[in-house]
């Protein structure tokens, strides 16, 4: 099972990423550094798969949220480098959470317990509906306000789920 983490931050660069010495596709894969507040910076090695939440096109000077697999292997360099599997630019109203929700709907760290509603689009990751139940699924939750509870609940605008 994946477990997903998070860097948020400023994009300070995008460049075109080579995976290989004799790539037949350049162009395909692309390097994004991501520094937060504190002066942290991360690499996001961005593949043609990695979803981008609202299909936006990300810039230099956004701010960001990248999600990764924590159990992926890594390469041990300085700064770290991690697979992004979801990214996400930060908008206004909008919260966004990656992780595995349980047959209750509970995200693995108990967070947040997600409470269908008759206008929460169900969809997969190429914008296809998703007809059965989303629940026990890694899912892409795209989400307003919360409850104050332990978990905090709330109805989604929208569930990505990740087959």
């Amino acid at each position: 099972m994946e477990k997903f983490l998070t860097f948020h931050g400023i994009i300070t660069m995008i460049n075109d990423f080579s995976i290989a010495t004799n790539e037949t596709n350049p162009g395909c894969y692309k390097l994004m550094s991501v520094e937060d507040g504190s002066g942290n910076t991360v690499n996001f090695v961005v593949a043609p798969n990695t979803y981008f939440v609202d299909h936006v096109t990300m810039e230099v000077g956004d701010m960001v949220t990248g999600f990764y697999d924590a159990n992926a292997p890594v390469p041990l360099i300085f700064p770290p480098q991690y697979r992004a599997i979801v990214m996400a630019k930060d908008t206004q109203f909008q919260n966004v959470k990656v992780d595995y929700f349980n047959s209750q709907l509970v995200s693995s760290d108990n967070q947040l317990k997600l409470n269908i509603g008759p206008s929460t689009q169900i969809l997969l990751e190429n914008d296809q509906t998703f007809t059965q139940n989303p629940a026990n699924r890694n899912l892409i939750v795209i989400y307003g306000p919360t409850t104050m509870s332990i978990p905090a609940q709330t109805t989604p605008y929208e569930i990505i789920v990740m087959c």
